[in-house]
């Protein structure tokens, strides 16, 4: 193929991660347009594909019968030509505390453009560092997504901690014959607060419950007249074979929005700093009144510009991976993101979609 036929992607853009060749190759399969991604990950300690890129990238080539250049590990060139949207059941086995969740990020969206429904199952992490959680995955994601007509069930059958992983889920996602515009304008009044702080392998439940009582604590001064329901879990050793401990919280508002915040146990685990981190995340998100959290706004980038019509959200200050996402949206898909500041200091991000139909129903 003739170099001048891909679009090329500079991958040390802004935050210079993986997220310019995720939505770079997931928006690639969608428009069958052939991408260069340069420079990947220049901004990271160990430049190139890591093993969770590396696995994602395979995916997807084999999702579209894709053809390939540079596929192997801290690769730091790739060139992606694919073809058509291939619905069937996926696995992947990371080997590694790979994030689950940042591989289904990848094909998510273009599982829902494939012509007939999918299964993908992964084997990695599920609760590791730099990655969303399963649980916002299942509790923030799905949700916020049905706003665009989008649908998935997520399924865990085992959760899996750095450094080890040993974590498996199983992705089912339904095609859509387009996606609708997502409205994230209004707030409303808030409805409910829960939350899960759970703990696995030899830690004691008592992490898990000084996460709740710090947490429910924190928030109960930030907000005294609120109702916050945190449970505790202990996950059974068929569920968790490794140490680990998180803690998820959410809000949802009469709105219709779903916010979330998380933290995650690393070496040294201590649930009280833990259900703070949550809780403070949380609280702030309500006090600001934002209808998109910190870690969805790079997520619904991909939504909004493949969307018939315009959507809108009102968030937080925008995120690299946010800005990071838009570049790439633009580049790949011609739309055009606005981003204005509130008087309140929330962001108002709109974009009139490019109207992507489902070429394969």
């Amino acid at each position: 193929m003739d170099s001048n036929d891909f679009v090329e992607i500079d991958g040390s853009y802004l935050e210079g991660g993986g997220q310019a060749l995720r939505n770079a190759l997931s928006l690639s399969c969608i428009l069958g347009k052939p991408v260069r991604v340069v420079k990947i990950r220049a901004n990271r300690p160990n430049p190139g594909l890591s093993h969770q890129h590396l696995h994602g990238l395979d995916l997807l080539r084999d999702i579209t019968n894709a053809d390939v250049v540079g596929n192997f590990l801290l690769s730091t060139k790739v060139e992606f030509t694919p073809r058509s949207i291939l619905d069937n059941t996926y696995r992947v086995d990371t080997r590694t505390a790979a994030s689950i969740t940042l591989i289904y990020q990848m094909a998510l969206p273009v599982l829902l453009f494939a012509g007939r429904s999918s299964r993908l199952i992964v084997s990695g992490g599920t609760n590791v560092a730099f990655a969303p959680p399963v649980e916002y995955m299942q509790q923030v994601l799905l949700p916020n997504l049905k706003r665009f007509g989008a649908l998935f069930e997520l399924k865990v059958q085992h959760y899996g901690f750095y450094p080890r992983g040993k974590g498996s889920c199983q992705l089912d996602v339904q095609p859509v014959a387009k996606l609708n515009a997502g409205q994230f304008m209004d707030f409303g009044r808030i409805n409910l607060v829960s939350g899960v702080a759970f703990c696995a392998g030899r830690l004691p439940v008592n992490i898990a419950i000084d996460m709740q009582q710090t947490a429910q604590r924190e928030f109960h001064r930030l907000w005294p007249e609120q109702e916050c329901v945190i449970e505790t879990v202990k996950h059974s050793p068929e569920k968790a074979h490794d140490n680990g401990a998180g803690i998820l919280m959410t809000a949802n508002t009469t709105g219709g929005v779903v916010l979330g915040a998380s933290a995650l146990g690393k070496k040294r685990i201590d649930g009280h700093v833990l259900g703070s981190e949550a809780s403070c995340q949380l609280a702030e998100y309500m006090r600001k009144e934002i209808c998109v959290d910190d870690y969805m706004q790079d997520q619904l980038i991909i939504y909004m510009a493949l969307a018939v019509g315009r959507s809108r959200m009102r968030t937080g200050r925008l995120t690299k991976h946010t800005r990071t996402a838009i570049h790439v949206a633009e580049q790949m898909t011609g739309v055009k993101f606005d981003v204005a500041v509130e008087p309140g200091g929330q962001t108002l991000v709109t974009c009139e979609g490019l109207g992507q139909l489902n070429k394969m129903l």
